[in-house]
C-alpha cells in the first residue's frame, strides 16, 4: 500500500471534495465531524482540518453555532463569480495568445478536437472534464500563479452546479462554438480577440445557469 506524503487532512479533504463534486454530499448538507470521522476511520482533528481546507476553497460554509455545510451556490453568487472569472480568464486568454508556444497551441487544438467528439457523442461528463482542462491550460500558459489560484478556487465552487448547465437545450453546441472562437483567436495570436471570446464564453455560461 502506498502511503501519501501529504498530511492526513489533505487526503481527507480530497476525499470529501470528491464526494461534494459527485453530490454524494449535496449542497446544503451538514458535515457532521464525528460521524464523518467514524466513517473515514480517523480522529476528529484531521476531519476538522480537512473541513477548514474546503471552507477556504469556498466549498464549505461555516455557520456560527450550527457547524459546517456544503455550500449552496445562489444566483447572486454565480453572477459575482462569473464577473470575476470573465475579467481574469479574459486577461489570461490575452496573455496566452502572446506567450503560447506552437506545442502549447497544438495541445489546445488537440483538446478542442476531444471537445468536438464529446459534443458529437452527447457525452456531457466527458465534455465537462475536457472543458476544464482547456481552461486550465490557458491559465498555465498565461503563467500568473496568483491569478491561477483565485480562478482555481472559483472554478471549484462552480463545480457544485456547473454540469447541470450543459444539459440545457443547445448549451453543449453553443459552448463548443465559443471554444472554437477562443482557439481561433489564440492561433492567430490576437490577444484582444481572445480576451473578447473568453469573456463572451463566460457571459453565455452565466446565462445558461439561469
Amino acid at each position: 500500500m502506498n502511503l501519501s506524503n501529504k498530511p492526513l487532512y489533505h487526503d481527507v479533504a480530497e476525499r470529501l471534495r470528491a464526494q461534494i463534486f459527485a453530490h454524494t454530499l449535496p449542497p446544503g448538507s451538514w458535515l457532521d465531524e464525528q460521524s464523518l470521522a467514524i466513517t473515514f476511520g480517523i480522529s476528529r482533528t484531521p476531519m476538522r482540518e480537512a473541513i477548514k481546507v474546503l471552507a477556504s476553497e469556498g466549498l464549505v460554509t461555516m455557520k456560527p453555532r450550527r457547524g459546517a455545510y456544503v455550500t449552496e451556490v445562489e444566483s447572486g453568487d454565480l453572477e459575482q463569480i462569473f464577473a470575476v472569472l470573465a475579467q481574469l480568464e479574459g486577461f489570461a486568454a490575452k496573455e496566452a495568445a502572446i506567450k503560447a508556444s506552437e506545442a502549447q497551441l497544438n495541445q489546445l487544438d488537440n483538446l478542442h478536437l476531444k471537445l468536438e467528439k464529446a459534443a458529437a457523442d452527447r457525452d456531457e461528463e466527458q465534455f465537462f472534464e475536457i472543458n476544464v482542462r482547456f481552461h486550465e491550460l490557458i491559465m498555465e500558459i498565461a503563467g500568473n500563479r496568483w491569478m491561477n489560484g483565485v480562478v482555481d478556487d472559483l472554478r471549484k465552487v462552480l463545480k457544485l452546479q456547473r454540469r447541470d448547465s450543459l444539459g440545457r437545450s443547445g448549451r453543449l453546441q453553443s459552448a463548443l462554438n465559443e471554444h472554437r472562437n477562443i482557439l481561433k483567436a489564440l492561433i492567430k495570436r490576437d490577444g484582444a480577440a481572445a480576451q473578447d471570446a473568453m469573456q463572451a464564453h463566460l457571459a453565455r455560461g452565466l446565462e445558461a445557469t439561469r
